[in-house]
């Protein structure tokens, strides 16, 4: 009797002590999902001190006009590569990179031994036929004389004319071959054609300088403006004379420059035009920086809100809008803003909403 009650015992436990457990599960479930616990109903809460305390503003739609940004360069428009006309070798060079220079100024002297030999010859010459010239022209004026007095013949007169004639010539050449010379010589000194700046030296004293070979160069910081390749579809809006403002980030100013130049014809690759803005001199300024172009792109309607209106939570941005007298929250996306104390909205609201801000 008693092994079958322990047997029933037994069989009640296995059966209980699941139930039980089970039981136990979902009391744990129930009270991990809040059953237990008081339930707020879905809705916005209308704190009275949000509504009492607290300004309205009505958001506004306003029209602006919006600026394409375009990479660009800063070049000179009066640039020059001084160069030698002559085999020779450099005897001085006067000037380095950096170094102001005025037209005229000596850049370069190159070796000039021969060529200041040939000059002393040339100019020898021209006076070894001026004295030649000045007995035959003697000796022609002499002849047409005795001639007008029947004592010499015709033969004796046109060969003094001959004689004078040819000698003439001989004159003739010898100062065009002292000036030629001379010439040559001066191709010796190489001079700054243009008021400017030094670039850059490609050669140093005793170096042999051929004739092409690029030697210096500089530019007028004067003659500084900006050059850009812009896209056809804005480049067609453009016209001479027109202002442009220009940024130049390494400097941290802005400009504003004419369009001087407008090229007709398009890079075929990129399907762009090179314009060309003059700009004001500034001596902070060199050839290759970099700037940018804002060229006018059209209009477009942006949304403002004060800045204390605008509320953050973590990453995101969010302000209080009116809506049938109460407060709600409503999450914003931020722009780039123009107008100063005000945030730009790019979603979020609408035109005309009513913002609060709290005091």
């Amino acid at each position: 009797m008693n092994s079958r009650e322990t047997q029933q015992e037994r069989t009640m436990k296995k059966i209980i002590i699941p139930i039980l457990a089970l039981i136990i599960l979902l009391l744990m479930v129930a009270w991990l999902a809040g059953s237990f616990n008081s339930k707020v109903r879905p809705g916005f809460e209308q704190p009275a001190s949000t509504i009492v305390n607290s300004t309205n503003y009505t958001v506004i739609k306003s029209r602006e006009r919006i600026f394409e940004s375009i990479a660009a360069s800063i070049t000179a428009k009066q640039a020059t590569i001084i160069s030698s006309r002559l085999l020779a070798r450099i005897k001085k060079i006067n000037v380095r990179s950096g170094d102001n220079v005025k037209k005229g100024d000596v850049l370069i002297a190159l070796e000039n031994n021969d060529l200041s030999s040939s000059v002393i010859e040339a100019r020898e010459q021209v006076n070894a036929m001026s004295a030649r010239y000045t007995e035959a022209h003697s000796n022609f004026q002499r002849a047409k004389e005795l001639f007008n007095k029947k004592i010499a013949s015709q033969f004796d007169l046109d060969k003094s004319k001959a004689d004078y004639q040819s000698i003439k010539a001989e004159l003739t050449a010898a100062k065009q071959s002292l000036a030629q010379t001379q010439t040559t010589l001066s191709y010796a000194t190489l001079r700054a054609p243009i008021n400017g700046k030094v670039i850059d030296r490609f050669a140093e004293p005793g170096n042999t300088a051929q004739a092409g070979q690029k030697l210096l160069s500089l530019y007028n910081p004067l003659s500084l403006r900006i050059e850009a390749q812009v896209r056809e579809q804005l480049a067609l809006t453009l016209t001479q004379g027109q202002s442009i403002t220009i940024d130049l980030p390494t400097i941290q100013k802005t400009l504003t420059g004419l369009v001087e130049e407008i090229v007709p014809a398009a890079n075929t690759g990129s399907r762009s035009f090179l314009i060309k803005v003059s700009i004001s001199y500034q001596e902070s300024l060199l050839p290759g920086m970099y700037a940018r172009l804002l060229i006018p792109a059209g209009h477009v309607e942006k949304l403002y809100v004060p800045n204390s209106s605008v509320s953050h939570a973590g990453q995101l941005d969010f302000v209080n809008v009116l809506i049938d007298g109460q407060s709600q929250r409503r999450f914003v996306r931020l722009g780039e803003s123009s107008k100063p104390g005000f945030s730009s909205i790019l979603s979020g609201l609408t035109d005309r909403d009513i913002i609060v801000t709290p005091q």
